[in-house]
């Protein structure tokens, strides 16, 4: 980019569960979509990781919002005070200003107009200079190497926090997709409802969250790894 750089480009995915930025080919920003603001005054205390450790650990004083939720915006002014947060952990060193940003955002491929122009105003608020779209499904192809050009189909199955998106690619567009509202935030509720019934325990989303990490896998058989 240089010193006298006038333009930093972002990919994000601005995820229910996590949000990452990309910068020049490589993730910058991997952190929980959470924030903690302080209750009287509206202003951020944590963003990412640190508000997370808060989650359903604060007193009155401090609240932890996920601002999105199914995928969508449901906390306009959290959502804008997030994106802001992890924008400003990119690093912009070697750079004598703070250059215009140019961001392409990650949304639901079943978004309504609205939702798309929530997400719009929010990369927009918080100093996106260009704003474009792009479906999930079509960034998961892309990043999974998939030549989307090609005349033959293509199947995607992006299990996301919020949503699940399915979606048939060909000759560089989506023929048909579904969004569906079954997706990790769903599975560690079940986690949570599984403990409690059949071990009679209460825990937590955040080590419902934990579970799910540790134990989950999309094969159902592994190939075990033996230290030497």
């Amino acid at each position: 980019m240089g010193l006298f750089s006038l333009t930093q480009e972002l990919a994000i995915d601005l995820g229910t569960a996590n949000t990452i930025i990309i910068n020049n080919g490589k993730i910058v920003v991997d952190e929980p979509s959470i924030v903690a603001l302080d209750q009287h005054t509206g202003k951020p205390m944590a963003i990412g990781k640190k508000a997370r450790q808060m989650h359903g650990k604060t007193h009155q004083n401090i609240k932890t919002i996920r601002p999105l939720k199914d995928g969508v915006i449901a906390d306009f002014n959290a959502a804008e005070i997030m994106l802001r947060g992890l924008i400003k952990m990119v690093k912009t060193n070697g750079r004598l200003f703070s250059p215009s940003l140019k961001m392409v955002i990650c949304i639901p491929s079943g978004s309504t107009n609205v939702e798309i122009r929530a997400v719009r105003d929010s990369a927009e608020h918080a100093g996106g200079r260009e704003v474009y779209m792009i479906y999930e499904p079509m960034a998961a192809a892309l990043g999974a190497g998939l030549d989307v050009e090609a005349p033959e189909g293509n199947m995607v199955v992006d299990i996301g926090g919020g949503t699940t998106e399915i979606a048939c690619i060909s000759l560089g567009g989506i023929v048909c997709s579904e969004s569906i509202n079954v997706a990790g935030d769903v599975f560690t509720e079940d986690i949570q409802t599984y403990i409690r019934q059949q071990h009679n325990m209460r825990i937590g989303e955040r080590t419902a969250e934990d579970i799910k990490i540790a134990v989950g896998a999309a094969l159902p058989e592994l190939v075990e790894e033996h230290e030497d």
